[in-house]
């Protein structure tokens, strides 16, 4: 029994023994990684700057770009997110109007779809066809008031809509004539007819119009009705035209002048003069109009007004490529039309006027030089756009059939 016993006691405080051990290995183990952890700690520690060394200002620079960036691929992606499948629209088809027009309401109050209602009974298969409208424009100063007054007269309320151009800023002065009231009426200093007409005849606004009439302010027009110029350009399928000039005005280009002896259909669409032959079939000797009292159709107006560029703001050089916006042969769409003219006072506005030479030269020069930066952008772009063919371009010439031929001997 003795011997058992004490057999058993030694075997017990073995296994004691190697438990102890084992367990202050894993002590020993810890306490190892605790010090390694800690050391590491210090060391980072004292190799970062403290909180209040300011830092390098590249680093911050490229700190914020890059945080910037971030912001901005976020930003991408959510907006990619929101952005409808393809092929599909952000508007049900039916809601968006794409097009506008001048007309003002008669009212703020009463029934915002009365027009509509005219326009849905006027299509009715009983009812006359809708009357359309034409557009005249024209940039104004409060010192030829008077012509204007005549001018905007001439063009009755019911087929024209008026929009007036006020260069010199003055508005409230014109409100003693009856169809002021009527008119739009768009102020800024010191610009001219092509920087309003670019900004604010914009072809998806004015689209519910048939012609649009952008004329200077200086035009008597005692000879002149605008209802029987349109009958006679509908007529003569013109789609860029203007009315000839009086020969008592300041003539420019001989394919403007009124015929001597005009012709039945009132209409002339070439001249034969010293400078223009009978061959020849390039502006000013055909499908020309002056930039002055240009008429356009609704067709030609959307591509002249592609043609007018932002910074060019006194037109010299659309009058050459006008005829490139006439749908059809130029030799055809273009034209003058003598039985209905104007005057043109050839009045100085733009510089200022009186004496002020000075001014009228530089605004000349200006001009010039447009004219000059037109012509190279137009040169360019025909160069880079090999998908477009001018269609005027003169053919190349043919070499004779003689020097074709080899010699027999």
């Amino acid at each position: 029994m003795g011997s058992a016993f004490s057999s058993t006691r030694k075997d017990g405080g073995s296994s004691s023994l190697l438990k102890v051990g084992r367990a202050a290995k894993v002590v020993c183990v810890a306490l190892l990684l605790f010090a390694a952890g800690a050391v590491a700690t210090l060391h980072h520690a004292d190799s970062s700057p403290p909180a209040w060394i300011p830092r390098n200002r590249k680093i911050l620079r490229a700190e914020a770009a890059a945080a910037a960036a971030g912001r901005t691929r976020r930003s991408r992606h959510a907006m990619q997110r929101r952005r409808p499948a393809s092929g599909r629209e952000p508007l049900p088809r039916g809601l968006a109007h794409e097009t506008s027009n001048l007309e003002m309401e008669p009212s703020l109050a009463g029934d915002p779809e009365w027009r509509m209602k005219q326009q849905e009974a006027a299509a009715a298969p009983a009812a006359p066809p809708p009357k359309r409208k034409s557009l005249l424009a024209v940039p104004v100063g409060i010192k030829n008031k008077d012509v204007v007054n005549r001018l905007v007269s001439k063009f009755p309320a019911d087929d024209f809509a008026v929009m007036l151009f006020h260069y010199d800023g003055a508005v409230e002065q014109w409100g003693d004539f009856d169809w002021s009231e009527r008119a739009v009426h768009v102020a800024a200093k010191g610009q001219s007819k092509w920087w309003f007409a670019k900004r604010f005849l914009q072809p998806d606004v004015v689209a519910a119009y048939d012609y649009v009439f952008i004329w200077d302010e200086d035009i008597e027009v005692d000879a002149f009705d605008p209802v029987r110029y349109l009958d006679v350009v509908r007529r003569e399928g013109l789609e860029v035209s203007q009315p000839a000039l009086d020969r008592r005005s300041e003539i420019h280009h001989a394919i403007t002048t009124r015929a001597l002896l005009p012709t039945e259909d009132g209409v002339h669409r070439r001249v034969r003069d010293a400078r223009c032959g009978d061959g020849d079939g390039a502006p000013p000797c055909v499908g020309w109009v002056e930039v002055m009292v240009p008429v356009f159709s609704r067709a030609a107006w959307r591509c002249a007004w592609g043609m007018v560029q932002n910074d060019l703001i006194h037109g010299w050089g659309l009058d050459y490529k006008v005829g490139y916006c006439a749908p059809g042969d130029r030799a055809v769409t273009v034209g003058v039309v003598d039985s209905e003219y104007v005057l043109h006072r050839g009045v100085p506005v733009l510089g200022g006027g009186g004496g002020n030479s000075a001014g009228r030269a530089a605004v000349r020069r200006r001009s010039s030089k447009e004219m000059r930066i037109f012509n190279r952008r137009w040169e360019q772009a025909a160069a880079e756009d090999k998908s477009w063919k001018d269609p005027y371009a003169p053919e190349p010439a043919r070499e004779p059939s003689s020097a074709r031929e080899p010699s027999s001997g």
